[in-house]
Parts: C-alpha cells; structure tokens; sequence
C-alpha cells in the first residue's frame, strides 16, 4: 500500500481492501485496489476478502461513474514489480478529458491500456481528483 503512497492517496478503507488514487495517472480516475491481506497470489485470497471485493468494486465503479463518467473500466492485476495481491482499476475515455486546469488522455483507446503513460500530476490534482471521489462514493 505503502508503494502506491498510502496514506496519501487513500480513497476508501475496508477491512479487507484499501482503493488508492494510482499516483500515474495512466487515465484520469486511475485508482488501485489492494488486498490488506499477506498474500502473494490471487487464490489465497481469504473467504471474507473475496465477498468483500464484490462491495467494493461496485462501490468503486458507482464513484467513479458518478465522478467521471467513463466509457470502459479495466481492472489489470499485473503483481509484476509489486507481489502482493492488488488490481489497477482503469477508467477508460474515447476521448481527451479536461478536469483540474489539466488534459487527461488515453492513449490506448480503445485497445488496450497503456499503462507506460501518465498524465504528470502533483499533490494538489491528486488530492482534488481523490477529494471528487471520495464525494462520489456511495
């Protein structure tokens, strides 16, 4: 959690996950979903953490519908550089977006994304964009 800059990019809390704003934004609303948990793969995800990323998925993709209104979301669960259980949650744009004086694009719209890519953001648009969802969660 550390790594994506906890407790700075904290989104929401749950007991068994924690959403994180994705420090490069990749496309705006770039969030990351962690499993508190100590494992290293996605089958020793406990019981409880399992039925609880069901709420929170839902209540992510309520927010960031709310907030954004994207046109695709992607979850990627790379656990390439960093093992431990989490996925990227990618809202995807046909287009540019602007928000916070900035241009958001997508690159990869509308293959794949390119996670290579980032919009160069500082403190302040990371704390407006998690404050925008925060506001927008269910």
């Amino acid at each position: 959690m550390e790594k994506f800059g906890y407790p700075d990019t904290l989104v929401r809390e749950y007991p068994h996950w924690s959403v994180q704003l994705r420090p490069k934004q990749a496309t705006l609303g770039a969030l990351v979903a962690i499993c508190k948990e100590p494992v290293n793969s996605f089958g020793q995800v406990s019981g409880p953490a399992f039925a609880e990323l069901k709420q929170v998925s839902a209540d992510l993709e309520t927010a960031l519908t709310r907030a954004l209104g994207y046109a695709k979301l992607n979850y990627l669960m790379l656990m390439m550089v960093d093992p431990d259980v989490h996925f990227h949650v990618l809202p995807r744009y046909a287009e540019t977006r602007e928000m916070f004086g900035m241009t958001f694009a997508d690159p990869g719209w509308p293959g794949p994304p390119d996670i290579s890519y980032a919009t160069a953001t500082d403190t302040a648009t990371n704390a407006a964009i998690i404050e925008l969802l925060r506001t927008n969660w269910p």
